[in-house]
């Protein structure tokens, strides 16, 4: 098993596609691709039975965490998987992950795996203390990576975001449905403290603004969205057929 951890400031962008093409030529002229370069991600998010986690996430509060399994491409039964934590605190990120298989990762949730290190020993405290964490919604985007020579700055461009409800399984496929409009690229910009003036500059020039974004929380809210809909054409039916059998009496 290895253990990873990160400390650092993560800040989003959504951008449109004619926002990007402003920037990529002095972007590129900065960083480059690192050695993951591109890549399909799938997160595979655990909550409760309520959606606890998202829930007080989105709620934006001064300290908050996630439980996840990450795979690098479509998954294997034999293949490495990332379970990890990510908590973010006064803006800043923290993340505290292992090294597993998909055997050992449902070892650790569901305690029948003892712990064996201190990053795995917080991740089965997490699930004691907020119950029964679950599989809850899978996230999968494509993914190109960048640094700068300094290795310092990272920058990372998300496309064709999606999600599942069902079928939550990393080998299953890399479908989902769409959670931002084609086109547009999500960039994170992952520094371990002040961006460089180059990257301060461009950004201010181009009138290119941070964005409050979570892909876990943008689905959620799409599929309680969903849930309303559904209740509102429910209670139309109900209206009607009401109304229906009332004339006809």
């Amino acid at each position: 098993m290895i253990n990873y951890t990160f400390k650092r400031y993560e800040v989003k962008f959504l951008l449109s596609e004619s926002q990007f093409e402003e920037i990529k030529d002095e972007l590129f002229d900065k960083v480059y691709q690192d050695e993951f370069g591109e890549t399909t991600i799938q997160s595979l998010y655990y909550d409760t039975n309520t959606n606890l986690l998202i829930r007080r996430s989105l709620e934006k509060p001064i300290f908050k965490e996630k439980l996840r399994l990450r795979s690098y491409g479509l998954a294997k039964d034999d293949s490495k998987l990332f379970l990890e934590i990510k908590r973010k605190y006064e803006g800043v990120v923290y993340k505290r992950r292992i090294s597993v298989n998909q055997k050992e990762a449902n070892g650790y949730i569901l305690g029948n795996l003892k712990p064996n290190s201190q990053i795995s020993k917080e991740i089965s405290y997490l699930n004691k203390f907020y119950g029964n964490l679950k599989p809850n919604m899978l996230i999968i985007y494509d993914r190109t990576a960048y640094k700068d020579e300094s290795g310092d700055l990272r920058i990372t461009l998300d496309r064709n975001i999606r999600y599942r409800k069902d079928n939550l399984d990393l080998t299953y496929s890399l479908d989902g449905k769409r959670i931002i409009p084609e086109g547009y690229v999500l960039m994170e910009i992952k520094v371990p403290g002040a961006y460089p003036m180059w990257l301060s500059r461009m950004l201010n020039e181009h009138k290119i603004y941070k964005t409050s974004f979570s892909k876990y929380g943008k689905a959620y809210e799409i599929e309680e969205n969903i849930k309303q809909e559904i209740k509102k054409e429910k209670l139309t039916w109900v209206n009607y057929s009401t109304q229906f059998l009332v004339a006809n009496q």
